[in-house]
């Protein structure tokens, strides 16, 4: 069975990303896919700073969501990543977190070959 990890990237856990997200993984699940609703929270989400640690041991120093959604997203076929438009794009908070989370995978291609989309 094919999973699908749904990063909803809003504050408000329960706003309207998460209503987009659950629409999408209703339909999903309409297909036999499994998803994950995974909400970021409110917590700062640290910027890369490219130290290039994670190029050595497959996880970024910060030790915080982008870890741990590393982690699950090894088992994971694809992503759909949430996020609010407030000022005519995506909030920095998730484009902190994607930066991270990318980079953070490259060593040992937890990405490579992973179907991805995007809501707003």
């Amino acid at each position: 069975m094919s999973k699908i990890l749904l990063i909803n990237g809003s504050p408000n856990e329960k706003g309207c990303t998460y209503t987009a997200l659950a629409e999408i993984a209703a339909t999903l699940h309409e297909q036999g896919v499994e998803t994950e609703i995974i909400w970021l929270g409110k917590k700062p989400v640290q910027d890369c700073i490219a130290c290039h640690s994670c190029m050595k041991t497959g996880r970024c120093v910060f030790a915080d969501i982008v870890n741990e959604t590393a982690d699950k997203l090894a088992a994971a076929d694809g992503l759909v990543v949430g996020s609010p438009v407030y000022y005519g794009g995506p909030t920095g908070f998730i484009t902190s977190f994607l930066d991270r989370l990318t980079f953070s995978c490259t060593k040992d291609a937890r990405m490579h070959g992973k179907v991805a989309a995007s809501i707003v």
